[in-house]
């Protein structure tokens, strides 16, 4: 092959890489729609106007708090360089290369977009009375600290917790695509948040055992917003391999399996109630996120099955018996089904069960419940802090008016105000 060229097909693996990366940012870019639907379509029409402006904000926020500080928390990594030297043409001081067409800049983005996941993930839990702008500070908060320096523990290794795990039971944590790091995380970090929020009102009332039923304003949008989500949960779970070297298929079909899991548990347990199956999809993708790349299929679609049922169980327990209103229900979708997902790679990708191995349940267990501690309490203590100070609630009046008069100043639906006053 006298015209091979190594340097030219090197540069063109890298931009393979480089579009596929990109792909996969795109798509899980599209998932942030999906919350943005799924929250409209459950919150009153009152509210559905807040529920888009605070997914669009809370991205451009963490994407800035990111690049600024979140990214240098996690990996050592700073783009206070030349773009020369960002897109890999050129060394940097003391030796540091970027990778060629800036496949590092890509694989920020991709990375920005999970940590993004955060405060939309808290925006469905919080919904319906909490102010803007206090919210906005606090996603500048967990997306610049709060998630990047637990983020960087898992994969980055950062401070030696995985080598200790390692080194205690044989295998460190292992959450290939955010299981416990993004979705455990988010919901415990949502129910800290909860928590201090407090109820919406007329939520519970004095001699009445369950919530008050505020139904969903439009199951189609809900449903939309989950089909986004599936779909770029694709991207998210399959294009975490960073490279077309890495990609492999199992992810995929592990994800699709855990997906179709969660919609069966979800619609026998939750007795065909359409956004229990919806949610179910999601839980299901949840759950297999850490060990998708390890997981046989079966297991998969066991982990799946179970984080379905576990979703509609928790969801139902939370709103009536523990009197927590979650009002998208992401401590159970995501704290819960995200910490069963943490705990069920160590089941399932263990070789005993068809399974890869190259993982130990202890370390699993210690992972997850380190994970959810360490968002509980910082969620607590964020949203404490901002109550005590600034407020994080509407007030009744407002709160009663809804978000979008409250907040933005016009609704959904401007046609129908106009409507009710003539």
């Amino acid at each position: 092959m006298e015209n091979f060229d190594p340097a030219a097909v090197s540069t063109a693996l890298t931009g393979a890489d480089v579009f596929f990366v990109l792909m996969g940012a795109i798509l899980v870019f599209a998932m942030h729609g999906g919350f943005a639907f799924l929250e409209v379509g459950t919150v009153r029409r009152k509210n559905q106007v807040n529920a888009l402006v605070k997914i669009m904000v809370d991205f451009s926020i963490s994407t800035v708090s990111y690049f600024f500080v979140g990214f240098m928390v996690a990996y050592g990594t700073t783009f206070f360089l030349s773009a020369t030297i960002l897109s890999g043409n050129a060394p940097g001081p003391d030796g540091v290369q970027f990778a060629g067409s800036g496949l590092d800049l890509v694989k920020f983005f991709f990375l920005a977009t999970f940590a993004a996941a955060i405060p939309a993930i808290i925006s469905g839990g919080i919904a319906e009375r909490a102010k803007f702008w206090p919210q906005a500070m606090a996603t500048a908060v967990i997306v610049g600290l709060i998630y990047p320096f637990f983020e960087g523990l898992i994969w980055n290794g950062n401070y030696g917790i995985q080598e200790t795990l390692e080194a205690t039971f044989g295998a460190p944590f292992r959450d290939f695509a955010g299981s416990v790091v993004v979705h455990a995380v988010g919901g415990w970090l949502a129910l800290g948040a909860v928590l201090v929020l407090g109820p919406r009102l007329g939520r519970y009332k004095p001699g009445q055992p369950a919530a008050q039923g505020i139904p969903p304003s439009n199951i189609p949008w809900l449903a939309m917003g989950s089909w986004m989500l599936c779909i770029g949960w694709f991207g998210f779970n399959v294009m975490t391999a960073g490279s077309l070297e890495g990609v492999t298929g199992l992810v995929a079909i592990n994800s699709l399996m855990a997906l179709v899991g969660g919609v069966i548990a979800a619609v026998i347990v939750g007795r065909n109630d359409p956004g229990f199956v919806h949610n179910g999809a999601l839980a299901g993708l949840v759950a297999v996120c850490a060990g998708s790349d390890i997981m046989h299929p079966i297991g998969s679609l066991i982990t799946g099955g179970v984080a379905g049922a576990l979703f509609v169980v928790t969801f139902q327990l939370a709103q009536n018996r523990w009197k927590i209103d979650d009002v998208l229900g992401v401590w159970p979708l995501h704290g819960l089904c995200g910490a069963w997902g943490g705990i069920a790679a160590g089941i399932f990708g263990s070789t005993a069960l068809g399974g890869m191995g190259g993982v130990a349940l202890g370390s699993q267990i210690v992972g997850t419940v380190m994970g959810a501690g360490y968002a509980l309490i910082l969620g607590y203590v964020l949203y404490g802090v901002l109550n005590a100070t600034i407020g994080i609630r509407l007030t009744p009046e407002d709160e009663e008016r809804g978000a979008d008069l409250s907040v933005h100043s016009i609704s959904a639906y401007p046609e129908d105000d106009l409507t009710s006053r003539r």
